[in-house]
């Protein structure tokens, strides 16, 4: 008998995809994927054992009937993965769980040990079917089950080195199924795949765009030490692999000097790609920009804000590329970043493989999630003692993270990390650009009416609160004219308005901006002076770095002040109240780099157990029997809580456009991509509410869009208080 591995419709099986061939296809382009972290063996065995369940009768008769014109309706799926699992644990007994937990989610992502929400899912449960290796064991050629132990072993190294160990083979084993059935499904679409250039390919281009840059700058004391920071970062290139930071205060050029590092550091040592991550999807778009003016089509964006209708950031080859991470300069988010690391879903574990022997650069390093840092630095640790990855903590602000033990705080962090800038260079006092006054020692509350008339005085300033409905609340007493920016407008809103603020800024007009602590990563606003309600001292001087950026005056002014509304309880109040301490302090430097050590010393002294919030360690622990708990981590390591709010699709824009179509059509990828420019997410009660009320409908199952006319304002953004309060167009039927 004949055993195919799919069928194509509308062919005679004499054309359909062998099975035995499609095993071997597998394991040997796995094995070929974690060579890179030396674990070929065990990728191969996989991939040559991950459809054994094909093998059986009902699944041959499945893709059979499947492929049966005539037949009304598909036929019922039949179980193909659990089979290689049983087979594992015959063979090896318990190493063979390596190849269970793999083999049993290759298709449903990798399981639970035990589950007693979903017991069914389990491995546990699974491996009790022992009639579904029982029905394949003798149509399995013997060469392929007699295939013998590997002899490389697991990883040692952090508590998640064995968790991480298997969801990387697992990530080899996924890709290398995607691959090999779309090059026999559909070969146009493989072909697709090929094309991008190495990074030695683009490091002449790099070279260019800098030789360039930096003779057309003007000579000035910010460009002088802009070079000595480029100079600085490619002499560090050629040391050894590792943990490395680079400390440069705001204004002083770290992401083309970080990528330079990086670059010369990936040709010194063989690395394959670089990995640009950025903590948030309102600053992504201006560095894949700038990468894109350099490399071309080279750059892979891949985050959940990517206009899709933008030709030149997302085309079909770079659709695919996201998929897996097959391409040289990969610029993503924090979230798409991190929760990969820690997933389970195939289509999200596919492009691990990929960060294996890699440069990532942490871009606003500061912003690391503290309730999630303890797993975050272990699986950096993890990833670079042994998948080779070099990693870059970029920030001005840079976080403590080196390891501490005390009586009552044990924090592993990470050790031998290196400052790719010399102390000599002396940058922060260079680049000090500011003087920081704390307004009535923080003692009382500066009232929205005091403030918004001390910030008319001003014809060019940027304050920034904590809150949206701060941002509104003030914004609203200042003169007409003044820039209004927060969460409560859409990404395609922001975007704009952010340009607009930097033309009026390069225009000299008047420029008074009301936002919320959006602008603090990677916006480069330049204003005079600047107001910030207390918070975290980090974000005290990313707000600073928006102020005198580009060192015109002799000193740029920093107002910090209490603001009159409580500041939101959890993280942003302990960072605050640390901040507080910090600031009201008789220090001539309020901003000086020993403080910020001090600053996140406190705050994960006082977090202590809260730094894993969500107790992910404990649940992907290097268990002696390997019971580990993939899906329940997955499901718990969320940076942004979704079960707070939910979204919004406003009618801003184009957005009132694609809301239409989506009325007409079916939620397909490429529009639901262009709608998230024209999100805006709520708390759930409020979101509640306004459904309640008719303010925003569910037009899809979990898409709701706004339906109140008025609710939307061009300088506001969503205004939840409009609800029920309708524009005279809502009322004409």
């Amino acid at each position: 008998m004949k055993f195919y591995a799919h069928s194509l419709e509308g062919e005679p099986p004499e054309k359909w995809h062998d099975l035995e061939e499609h095993l071997r296809q597998v394991a040997e382009l796995a094995a070929c994927f974690a060579a890179e972290f030396s674990a070929a063996e065990w990728a191969y065995l996989a991939g040559l054992w991950h459809d054994l369940g094909k093998y059986a009768a009902e699944f041959q008769q499945y893709i059979r009937d499947a492929n049966d014109a005539h037949l009304e309706g598909k036929p019922g799926r039949v179980d193909h993965s659990t089979a290689g699992a049983l087979h594992a644990m015959a063979r090896f007994d318990k190493p063979g769980l390596i190849l269970a937990y793999l083999l049993a989610g290759h298709h449903a992502g990798l399981p639970d040990w035990q589950s007693a929400r979903s017991p069914q899912s389990s491995l546990q449960h699974r491996l009790v079917q022992a009639e579904l290796l029982q029905k394949v064991v003798t149509a399995v050629p013997e060469a392929i089950l007699s295939y013998p132990r590997p002899s490389d072993k697991g990883k040692n190294g952090t508590d998640l080195s064995r968790s991480l160990w298997l969801r990387m083979l697992f990530s080899c084993l996924v890709d290398a199924d995607f691959l090999d059935t779309e090059a026999f499904m559909d070969p146009e679409r493989a072909e697709l795949r090929d094309g991008y250039p190495t990074l030695l390919d683009l490091a002449p281009l790099f070279e260019n765009y800098m030789t360039v840059k930096t003779s057309n700058a003007p000579d000035t004391p910010v460009n002088r030490i802009r070079s000595e920071v480029l100079s600085a970062c490619r002499a560090k290139a050629t040391e050894a692999p590792g943990l490395y930071t680079l400390t440069v205060p705001t204004g002083g050029g770290k992401t083309l000097s970080s990528f330079a590092f990086a670059l010369s550091h990936s040709l010194a040592h063989q690395k394959r790609r670089i990995i640009y991550v950025i903590p948030y999807t309102s600053i992504i778009e201006q560095t894949a920009e700038q990468f894109r003016e350099i490399f071309g089509d080279a750059v892979l964006e891949h985050h959940s804000n990517l206009d899709v209708a933008d030709q030149n950031r997302e085309t079909a080859r770079s659709r695919l590329a996201c998929e897996n991470w097959d391409a040289p300069l990969i610029v993503t988010t924090s979230v798409q970043f991190f929760e990969s690391l820690f997933a389970s879903r195939t289509s999200r574990c596919r492009k691990l493989h990929n960060i294996a022997n890699s440069v990532v650069i942490l871009d606003e390093a500061q912003l690391l999630p503290a309730d999630f840092l303890k797993p975050v630095l272990a699986v950096i640790r993890e990833l670079q003692m042994n998948y080779g990855v070099t990693f870059v903590l970029s920030t001005a602000t840079q976080p403590a993270l080196r390891p501490r033990r005390s009586m009552d705080f044990d924090f592993s962090g990470l050790p031998d990390l290196r400052e790719i800038i010399p102390v000599s260079l002396n940058l922060h006092e260079r680049l000090r650009r500011t003087e920081v006054e704390v307004v009535d020692k923080l003692d009382n509350p500066f009232g929205w009416d005091e403030l918004a008339a001390r910030l008319s005085e001003h014809e060019s300033v940027l304050c920034i609160v904590n809150r949206r409905d701060d941002a509104r609340t003030l914004w609203e007493k200042m003169p007409q004219g003044s820039f209004h920016l927060s969460a409560l407008m859409c990404g395609a809103h922001r975007s704009v308005r952010i340009e607009e603020i930097k033309a009026s800024l390069k225009d000299g007009s008047t420029t008074r901006v009301v936002s919320t602590q959006l602008v603090e990563a990677g916006v480069d606003f330049d204003f005079p002076v600047v107001y910030r309600a207390l918070a975290g001292l980090d974000s005290v001087a990313q707000a600073a770095g928006r102020c005198n950026r580009e060192g015109r005056l002799t000193a740029g002014q920093v107002y910090v002040f209490q603001p009159e509304s409580r500041i939101p309880v959890g993280h942003l109040r302990q960072a605050a109240e640390i901040g507080r301490q910090l600031l009201v302090a008789e220090e001539n430097d309020l901003l000086a780099p020993e403080r910020f050590e001090q600053f996140f010393k406190t705050l994960y002294w006082i977090k202590g157990d809260g730094l894993d919030k969500q107790e992910i360690m404990a649940l992907l622990a290097n268990d002696k029997e390997l019971r580990i708990s993939f899906r329940t981590a997955a499901e718990k390591f969320r940076l942004i809580d979704e079960t707070a709010s939910a979204s919004v699709v406003v009618r801003y824009g184009e957005g009132s456009k694609l809301i239409e179509l989506l009325r007409r059509q079916e939620p397909e990828r490429w529009l639901l991509r262009r709608l998230q420019r024209f999100v805006v997410n709520l708390p759930r009660s409020i979101h509640g509410r306004l459904a309640a009320e008719g303010a925003i409908e569910e037009i899809r199952p979990g898409i709701f869009i706004q339906a109140q006319g008025n609710l939307y304002d061009e300088q506001r953004g969503l205004c939840v208080d409009r609800s029920m309060i309708y524009a005279p167009d809502d009322l004409i039927s």
